[in-house]
């Protein structure tokens, strides 16, 4: 039973594998690779209702037992993002194939996706460090090439800049592995933590946690974004919204994962650092959201407002707080990937991504002006929407600690949001519309049904939180109680 595990990662391997020999049947890959994430969806739910009979489950490979072989762990933190990949992707996916154009679907575009989303998931259950990196590289060759897919002018610009960084930042992350390995002289985490807890955690242990802080930031966003807005606004829609939803999650989830699980004995010095990086981070998505008016870097800044927000949650370090950043991170995947779909949908229709050069669409698109409304309230926190119940929580912790800079900064921010939004829904949707009648191009099902989707997802979740509320209090819970890992891997 606990080999269902690796399904949401074998599956889309399987699948890409496939796919790649179906080249000229491009609808056959489509509906491959469709099938996979809602297979995926069903056993994750399943997966989750199991943690919470069994308790969290593990598979070790080739029967070598922990520490010594790879293993993948499944707790309620590392399934609701496997849940909620699968349920994104999939609707990216309805998106993509009215909008990504046969000539990159040619291209390997499914296969491309299926390795992204295998990253993606192992990333997020992988029990051991080195098998960390490897599932990070996974994840970011397929993204090298989707980057690139098409090989416009602007893609290929960016993606340079994408590649050397995330080059740069693999390469520091092997060495950080390497000199942990060095100094406790194992790899799987649950191990690690038990050796750091059994000596301390030692001055040379600090520095190499500042180490990983560093790599995973440049991964997840956090300080060290500059990267960011112009990888994310380059490539297609459905690419770009992929990107938005899953790749700087990946990163928060190691930084999540890390400094609760094996770095969390000296927190006065590496989760002030994060909290000093997340208030940072929040001044300059903020100041980014509003200087730009190409509606895509506008929305690529709010992605890094939202990484700076998370991680207040973890400085923070409270119940409430992580349980609030559990919540955001999950709405953040969903109204993320939003938001990028209706961009991409707006500078299709209007012919340019600048917002002063939009006017009107709400006459010629209602819908479409609808739904971007309710994603922007739904982003700024306002209730009954699901970015509400994340704020309030870090909120509260962050009262609870007497981190009142941060509480400021956290919810100035969501000020910030609300009115890069505003701005782009009154420039952009309201006014005189620019397109006539003859030139008014024709809203496709393929673009509008992903998007309602994903707005009624945003509704959902957050006028029933309680249906992930027991999933969201046993991840927290075992994020701060690292001995309920420990047990669960170490243990015959």
């Amino acid at each position: 039973m606990y080999n269902l595990i690796v399904i949401p990662v074998i599956l889309p391997i399987i699948a890409a594998i496939i796919s790649i020999f179906l080249r000229r049947f491009i609808k056959t890959q489509r509906w491959i690779a469709f099938g996979v994430m809602i297979i995926n969806t069903g056993i994750s739910i399943y997966i989750l209702q199991l943690i919470q009979r069994e308790g969290i489950l593990r598979i070790d490979f080739g029967g070598w037992e922990p520490p010594f072989g790879i293993l993948y762990v499944a707790d309620s933190f590392s399934m609701l993002l496997v849940l909620t990949t699968s349920i994104v992707t999939a609707i990216c996916l309805l998106f993509a194939f009215s909008s990504i154009g046969e000539h990159r679907e040619k291209m390997f575009f499914y296969p491309l996706v299926s390795f992204l989303v295998a990253g993606v998931n192992a990333s997020f259950l992988t029990g051991d460090l080195f098998n960390l990196y490897v599932n990070f590289e996974i994840m970011l060759l397929a993204s090298y090439v989707l980057i690139t897919l098409g090989g416009t002018k602007v893609q290929l610009r960016e993606s340079i800049k994408y590649v050397v960084i995330n080059v740069v930042s693999s390469f520091l992350l092997l060495l950080s592995i390497a000199y942990l390995y060095g100094t406790v002289g194992t790899l799987n985490m649950a191990h690690i933590s038990e050796r750091i807890a059994e000596a301390g955690q030692t001055p040379l242990l600090t520095v190499i946690s500042i180490f990983f802080l560093f790599v995973f930031s440049l991964k997840a966003g956090l300080l060290l974004y500059f990267w960011l807005p112009g990888s994310y606004s380059a490539p297609p829609a459905a690419v770009a919204a992929l990107f938005g939803a899953l790749l700087t999650k990946v990163g928060i989830y190691a930084l999540f994962r890390v400094f609760t699980l094996i770095f969390y004995h000296d927190s006065a010095i590496t989760h002030t650092l994060i909290g000093i990086m997340a208030a940072l981070t929040l001044i300059g998505g903020s100041i980014g959201a509003v200087a730009y008016k190409d509606v895509r870097q506008i929305v690529s800044y709010n992605v890094i407002i939202a990484v700076g927000f998370i991680l207040v949650g973890l400085a923070v370090g409270t119940p409430e707080a992580i349980e609030g950043s559990i919540y955001y991170l999950i709405h953040d995947m969903i109204v993320k990937a939003l938001l990028f779909l209706i961009a991409g949908i707006m500078v299709v229709v209007s012919g340019t991504a600048r917002i002063d050069e939009m006017s009107g669409l709400i006459r010629n698109y209602p819908l479409l002006g609808w739904v971007f409304f309710i994603a922007m309230l739904s982003l700024a926190g306002i209730p009954p929407l699901s970015g509400f119940i994340g704020k309030v929580l870090v909120g509260q912790g962050a009262v609870e600690t007497g981190a009142y800079i941060l509480l400021a900064l956290a919810f100035l921010s969501s000020i910030f949001v609300l009115y890069s939004l505003l701005r782009v829904f009154l420039n952009s949707f309201w006014g005189e519309t620019i397109i006539t009648v003859e030139d008014e191009m024709p809203m496709k099902k393929g673009w509008i049904i992903p998007s309602v989707i994903l707005m009624i997802g945003t509704i959902g979740l957050g006028l029933g939180p309680e249906f992930i509320a027991v999933y969201v209090s046993d991840a927290a819970n075992t994020l701060l109680n690292p001995e309920t890992y420990i047990n669960a891997v170490m243990t015959d």
